[in-house]
């Protein structure tokens, strides 16, 4: 009944609690001018997370919780910030080197190696979006402003990289131009992946992707209309791996029911706080819940020898980098050719490794 009310166990909900009253005088309990006690950290965070959770307005609370309708929004505001500068940056973050391994062999045994996670956009509505602004937020399709969420997930439905707050009349592509989702890879901070398809070796980790994003050596599509058996079988392994991030979309809403319903917050960046804050907390129940939900592969099947990380990140404390190299990681990110000869090296991998199958 806790878990279900609050979306989480409850040693996760009283770590959160006690995190937010140790570190945020906001969330501990005072007394007030006349000498009674206030709201209890714990009365706040129920607040909170019943607002998260049910997509409540405020003043549904006040019979409860005894906690009036601004006290509420203002709770919601402060949970919100604490949960992103508490849990940020072990939460919202890109993988470790030891995690990115695990992810690689995960892919690997189902097809895909080299594949860094599935990539894609999600809308969510903005009810109360200014008037002046609507134009911007709105697009054709959705006929209401919307923020658009982009973000990378992997098979256990964790989100590794959220970029949220653009504009809901632009497009994924549009998005993926602004993400800093390859800042590292152009700054030459990030892992380098190292792996073999098809007899060619190629140096760059890709996300799964669908038919609007370009053809890029880091993002892998599908083939739309496949007409032999091998396209056929690689765009039904492909959309059903890439199906990963449509899985977080859908749980993450499940999860936070204010996600699904239009944004009734005024502010733009009180906005951007509550989804940033969903994030969070969406990858903190899955970590918290990974026991329970074991993958299916057998991840010693076909050894990832191949692929190979660096024992350790370069990081480099120059503010300029040379101007030569950045180009030259753009445009490798960027390269068409390097697409379409791993996208066919792809076709023929899955191919001969589940063609024989029946599947």
């Amino acid at each position: 009944m806790f878990r279900r009310r609050f979306r989480m166990n409850k040693p996760l909900f009283l770590r959160i609690v006690h995190t937010l009253s140790e570190r945020f005088p906001y969330f501990t309990q005072r007394p007030d001018a006349t000498g009674r006690e206030g709201l209890s950290s714990l009365q706040k965070c129920t607040s909170a997370i019943r607002m998260l959770a049910y997509g409540t307005p405020a003043d549904a609370l006040d019979e409860v919780l005894k906690i009036a309708a601004s006290t509420s929004l203002d709770i919601l505001g402060k949970f919100a910030i604490g949960i992103i500068e508490c849990f940020g940056n072990e939460y919202l973050r890109p993988p470790t080197t030891d995690e990115l391994e695990k992810i690689l062999q995960v892919n690997e045994a189902r097809g895909f190696p080299g594949m860094l996670g599935s990539i894609d956009c999600m809308h969510w509505a903005w009810k109360n979006c200014p008037k002046g602004w609507a134009g911007m937020f709105t697009r054709g399709d959705k006929g209401v402003p919307t923020m658009i969420l982009e973000a990378v997930a992997s098979h256990d439905l964790r989100i590794w990289h959220a970029f949220f707050g653009t504009a809901g009349s632009q497009n994924d592509l549009n998005v993926l131009n602004k993400s800093p989702l390859f800042i590292d890879v152009i700054k030459g901070e990030a892992p380098k992946v190292h792996y073999i398809v098809n007899g060619n070796q190629y140096e760059m980790g890709y996300y799964l992707g669908d038919r609007i994003y370009p053809e890029w050596a880091v993002i892998v599509k599908t083939i739309s209309s496949p007409q032999t058996d091998k396209d056929k079988l690689y765009a039904k392994m492909q959309e059903g791996a890439r199906k990963d991030v449509e899985c977080a979309f859908g749980v993450l809403q499940s999860r936070f029911d204010i996600v699904r319903r239009p944004a009734r917050l005024w502010k733009q960046m009180d906005v951007i706080n509550i989804m940033q804050a969903c994030v969070i907390l969406h990858n903190m129940i899955v970590e918290d819940e990974k026991e329970l939900v074991r993958v299916p592969l057998d991840v010693n099947e076909n050894a990832s020898a191949t692929i190979v990380l660096p024992p350790e990140v370069r990081t480099s404390n120059d503010p300029n980098p040379c101007f030569t190299e950045v180009l030259r990681r753009n445009s490798a990110i960027q390269a068409r050719p390097t697409h379409r000869q791993l996208k066919k090296d792809l076709v023929e991998h899955i191919w001969q490794r589940y063609g024989n199958r029946g599947n």
